[in-house]
């Protein structure tokens, strides 16, 4: 197993700088635009099959010290019960969070019903990568995560987050 990124994480010695990209899996891959050709992202990112196969591809090729599991930062936002596509010209979150009937419709979901495939993509993962190179999960903090729901997408300036926290700083933290 390549321990490197692994040892580095606990302060030990190391050969040389561990190795990884952020957004790892992507564009600029052929492999990756050939799939992403036949399936949408969020398509990839929800079969574990196609997430793992992006996730192995940069390390196949570049010879990376970790994998990182293709998926996005997102996921859970659409498991709370809001509204997640991603389209050109359009935030991913299609139904913003800025009032209080918005928010009284998320809820705290059961992860292995409404995201069983980040487990089972986790799954596949492990047993594909065979120790070759530890594993990388990600999330989003909870302000990244709630702006995106709030604002619908990236933000330069995030009004409508500023305005919700100072506004209405009781609507703000029930959600």
């Amino acid at each position: 197993m390549n321990d490197t990124f692994l040892k580095a994480c606990k302060g030990e010695e190391v050969s040389h700088t561990p190795v990884w990209i952020m957004r790892q899996a992507g564009r600029y891959l052929p492999e990756y635009r050939a799939i992403r050709g036949k399936a949408d992202f969020l398509t990839m990112c929800k079969t574990p099959e196609l997430a793992a196969e992006v996730t192995i591809q940069p390390v196949d090729r570049l010879n990376v010290d970790a994998a990182i599991m293709f998926s996005d930062i997102l996921i859970p936002c659409e498991a709370m019960g809001q509204n997640l596509s991603f389209e050109e010209n359009r935030g991913p979150m299609q139904d913003p969070v800025r009032d209080k009937e918005t928010v009284d419709k998320l809820f705290v979901p059961d992860p292995e019903d409404t995201m069983g495939f980040v487990m089972d993509t986790i799954r596949l993962l492990r047993k594909e990568l065979a120790g070759r190179v530890p594993l990388i999960g990600f999330a989003g903090a909870p302000f990244t995560t709630a702006t995106y729901m709030i604002e619908g997408g990236t933000s330069k300036n995030f009004l409508n987050t500023k305005m919700m926290i100072y506004q209405n700083p009781a609507l703000y933290k029930s959600f």
